[in-house]
């Protein structure tokens, strides 16, 4: 977690950066919800009156040139987590992040190239003085120094060893760190820019941030709403009443007087009196904001967790969100054609594309968290979710009318096998069939009290349920008996896929993968690489299949599964769906509205 914010007089040039944690570069993943990309943004740089660079998770950089009106990804050639950015010109910056990572940039943040840092620990924070001289911070008291504008990096020391989240350069000799020492905050102080000296600031958490807003003032803030500032360079701090008891994650200042705080739950602060008092603005979003870059005292953009990005033009009396198809987690994504998917999530909320590129909100009707969504065409579909909820389309999502359940039964997942025939499975063992397209539903004896999460019917009368304790049922009646299969785990299972009648997949907790090729009378593991709960499955044919997981895991068989191989999914978001439309087209949605699309298999 870090913040920071450089006030450099000699070249009038702010610098903004933020809290802890590539663009798609030849990658055959690539975000279309929220757009341009909906990683953790962790830190903001600003170059020049116009241009900007934000820096995030998985390797994620953007750029504005309009004052972060629009943006562009960037590749950075990595996928760490990037934490800081500093600008020493408009021309030269440095991006540091996780695993020691260092990336320069002399083209203003265009294209970017890998330093060599000497060492793996996470660097969480970076702050230049001109185009020459930088300072790089992160954990177990990592300092890292650059003369030659970020091409080669010295080690220095400082005692004791406490994870350091924030820097801000006053010059080349002038420098204040923040972090945390046990469970108190702690300052470091250098003006020699070589030597190290530390301090408590009896906050009871850690600081987060800290900059200078001109040469003898400087602010602090951290966990619980702390904010300190000193008036003579850092040497003695005093506390300042924030009004807010929200962990405030970075601090950055237009100019001596005007500033703003940004931390979680959409918190901002607002100083015009250099860091004396502060006022709340109110954004419109409840998002984590991990930090904030000044283009003029009016001019401003806030970045956070999700990809969010807010600015304003009129010193925070007003905010604007980039657009976004939808906030709210998805949690199951259907394919009817590669142009054709809708994907459904918390608060009844339900997204739709017809081109195959643009998501589009659409109307539920009901508030009720949906998890599971399956189409028969591109006009018929059900969703299914929380307190029984049942919705029907009848028009590809133009609207959507809810159904009678006669539960009100969490509902995990349905499979919509035919115009007349569908199977919805919950929690607590629960089974609904319909034969008359959703009008009506009946429920059917499971034989078990477990949790079904997944469920796939190859026709009317062919289906298979899957769930917790390593759960699975078969049907070849229509669900009108279900027998227990001997799945071989008592782990949990997530979600099954099968192509044609013999041949299926079922994959779940700490990364099972279970295979059978005799219509599911049998079933054996697989070696899925990973620990991971897997959370959904697409196969398109035997041998051709897609799984998805926490941390932004997608996985890639083309051998039937026994061998997968890691794909570059452009996110480390939550990923909890996956669905084909043949070998090459794919999205995987997940956490915060997350969809990601492929049109080459994921390479």
């Amino acid at each position: 977690m870090n913040s920071l914010s450089v006030y450099t007089p000699a070249l009038a040039l702010v610098v903004c950066a933020s809290h802890p944690a590539g663009s798609l570069a030849q990658s055959g993943w690539f975000w279309q919800n929220p757009l341009p990309q909906g990683n953790t943004l962790f830190a903001i740089a600003r170059l020049d009156a116009t241009t900007a660079v934000a820096v995030g998770g998985a390797g994620s950089i953007i750029r504005t040139t309009d004052t972060g009106a629009t943006w562009t990804l960037q590749a950075s050639g990595s996928t760490s987590s990037l934490k800081g950015v500093s600008f020493g010109s408009a021309s030269i910056g440095v991006v540091v992040g996780a695993g020691g990572t260092i990336l320069r940039s002399v083209d203003g943040g265009i294209t970017w190239t890998d330093q060599f840092s000497g060492t793996t620990n996470s660097l969480n924070a970076v702050s230049f003085a001109n185009e020459d001289v930088g300072t790089a911070v992160g954990d177990l008291g990592t300092i890292l120094r650059t003369e030659d504008g970020g091409v080669t990096w010295t080690p220095q020391s400082i005692s004791p060893l406490f994870n350091l989240n924030s820097v801000s350069m006053l010059n080349k000799n002038t420098a204040l760190a923040v972090g945390m020492e046990g469970v108190s905050g702690v300052i470091a102080r250098t003006i020699d820019g070589q030597s190290w000296t530390t301090q408590s600031s009896f906050t009871d958490g850690q600081l987060l941030g800290v900059a200078f807003s001109d040469d003898n003032t400087a602010t602090a803030v951290g966990e619980m709403g702390f904010i300190l500032r000193s008036i003579d360079a850092g040497m003695s701090w005093s506390f300042v009443f924030s009004s807010s008891g929200e962990t405030l994650n970075g601090v950055s200042f237009a100019d001596a007087n005007v500033g703003t705080a940004v931390g979680s739950l959409g918190t901002i602060l607002r100083t015009a009196d250099g860091g004396v008092t502060w006022a709340p603005q109110r954004s419109g979003r409840f998002s984590f904001f991990a930090a904030a870059c000044f283009f003029d005292v009016n001019t401003e953009t806030v970045v956070g967790s999700a990809g969010t990005i807010v600015w304003t033009t009129d010193g925070g009396v007003s905010w604007v969100s980039q657009p976004t198809a939808t906030v709210f987690s998805l949690h199951r994504v259907a394919l009817v054609d590669a142009l054709t998917g809708t994907a459904v999530g918390e608060a009844g909320a339900i997204v739709g594309a017809t081109d195959g590129s643009t998501w589009t909100p659409q109307s539920s009707g009901v508030t009720a968290n949906l998890f599971g969504v399956s189409f028969v065409d591109a006009n018929t579909g059900l969703a299914v979710g929380s307190r029984g909820t049942i919705v029907r389309t009848l028009n590809g999502g133009g609207t959507w009318t809810q159904q009678p359940s006669g539960t009100n039964q969490f509902l995990n997942a349905v499979s919509f096998v035919s115009p007349d025939n569908a199977t919805v499975v919950g929690i607590n063992g629960i089974i609904l069939r319909t034969n008359d397209g959703g009008d009506s539903w009946m429920q059917q004896p499971s034989q078990t009290p477990n949790s079904l999460s997944g469920v796939f019917f190859v026709d009317a009368n062919v289906g298979t349920v899957v769930g917790a304790a390593g759960t699975i049922l078969q049907t070849t009646d229509g669900g009108a008996t279900w027998i227990r299969r001997v799945s071989g785990t008592t782990r949990g299972l997530a979600d099954v896929s099968f192509v044609g009648p013999n041949i299926g997949i079922v994959v779940g907790g700490f990364g099972t993968i279970l295979r059978t090729e005799d219509g599911g009378s049998s079933w054996f593991a697989q070696s899925s690489g990973t620990t991971e709960s897997l959370n959904g499955v697409s196969f398109v044919d035997g041998n051709t299949g897609t799984v998805v997981s926490n941390m932004g895991t997608i996985l890639r068989t083309i051998d039937g599964g026994a061998t997968w191989r890691a794909q570059n999914s452009v996110t480390n978001n939550w990923l909890t769906s996956v669905a084909f439309a043949g070998a090459n087209t794919g999205v995987a949605v997940g956490l915060d509205g997350t969809i990601v699309r492929t049109n080459t298999g994921g390479e």
